[in-house]
C-alpha cells in the first residue's frame, strides 16, 4: 500500500508540474556537463527577462531525452553530442529546424590529484598497476561515446574493457576520480575544471568527431516565445560569454 501511495504521489507531482510549467516558464532539459554553465545562463537570462523563470533538469543526454519521449515536460533540449539529438529527431520530440550547435568541448584523461601512479597518457592505462578506469556508459552517455571512439582509434578500447567502471553520467565519472575510487577516468574538460584541487588532467584526447553540443526546441516548446528567447540568448555573445567562463568554446 505504501508503495502504491508513493507511486500515486509521484504521478500527481509530475502532473502538477506539467500543468504549472506553462506561461512565463521555460523547462530546459540538458546534459549533465552543462549543469554549472546553464545555471549561470539561467540567472543571466532571468535578470533581463523578469517575468520568465527557467526550470532546469540535468542528466545523461540519452536519459533526459528518454524522459522527454516518455512525456516529461520540456521546452528546450540541449545535448552533449549529435547522436542524442539525432535520436530526438527520430523520436519526433523536437523541432528539427530549431536545432543549432551552441558549444564545443573536449574529452580529457584525468587522475586523482594525489595519484602516485605517474600516468601520463592513455597508453599508460594498459599497465598492470592500473586497475580501474571510469567513463560514461557509451550506450547512454555522450562522453562515453566520445571516449570509446578515441580509444578505438588509439587501438586501446578492447584492452581496457576488463578495467572499465561505467558511470551513469559524466559527473559521476568525475566523482569517482575525485574520491580516488578509480585510478583514472575520462570526462569533459569543462567538468575537470570544476575540481582543480581533486583531479588532475593528464591528457587532452583527440576526438575523431568534434565534441559539439546541439540545442533545440521540443515540440512542446516550439511555440513558446520565452523558450525561443532562451535559445537565442545561449547563442548570443552574452550567452557565449557565460559558457566561456565555464570552459566551453564556440562551436
Amino acid at each position: 500500500m505504501k508503495g502504491r501511495l508513493s507511486a500515486v504521489f509521484m504521478a500527481l507531482t509530475v502532473l502538477g508540474y506539467m500543468s504549472t510549467a506553462s506561461a512565463g516558464q521555460v523547462v530546459v532539459s540538458a546534459a549533465a556537463s552543462l549543469t554549472n554553465a546553464f545555471k549561470a545562463a539561467a540567472v543571466a537570462f532571468e535578470s533581463d527577462h523578469h517575468d520568465v523563470q527557467i526550470l532546469l533538469t540535468f542528466g545523461a543526454s540519452d536519459v533526459v531525452l528518454q524522459q522527454i519521449i516518455n512525456g516529461a515536460p520540456a521546452d528546450v533540449f540541449a545535448s552533449a553530442d549529435q547522436k542524442a539529438m539525432d535520436k530526438a529527431v527520430a523520436a519526433k520530440v523536437i523541432e528539427p529546424a530549431s536545432r543549432q550547435d551552441f558549444a564545443r568541448n573536449e574529452v580529457v584523461l584525468i587522475v586523482p590529484a594525489d595519484s602516485k601512479l605517474g600516468l601520463r597518457s592513455v597508453d599508460d592505462l594498459k599497465r598492470a598497476d592500473v586497475k580501474r578506469v571510469t567513463y560514461g556508459n557509451p550506450a547512454s552517455v555522450p562522453v562515453g561515446r566520445y571516449t570509446m571512439a578515441s580509444l578505438k582509434k588509439a587501438g586501446l578500447w578492447e584492452s581496457l574493457q576488463a578495467k572499465s567502471i561505467l558511470a551513469q553520467n559524466v559527473r559521476q565519472a568525475l566523482d569517482y576520480v575525485a574520491r580516488d575510487e578509480v585510478d583514472a577516468g575520462f570526462v569533459f574538460g569543462t567538468d575537470a575544471a570544476i575540481m582543480p584541487t581533486t583531479v588532475k588532467v593528464v591528457q587532452h584526447l583527440a576526438s575523431p568527431q568534434p565534441v559539439l553540443y546541439p540545442i533545440a526546441l521540443t515540440l512542446r516548446g516550439q511555440h513558446n516565445q520565452d523558450a525561443q528567447a532562451f535559445i537565442k540568448f545561449v547563442l548570443s555573445p552574452q550567452g557565449q560569454a557565460v559558457l566561456a567562463r565555464y570552459g566551453f568554446k564556440k562551436p
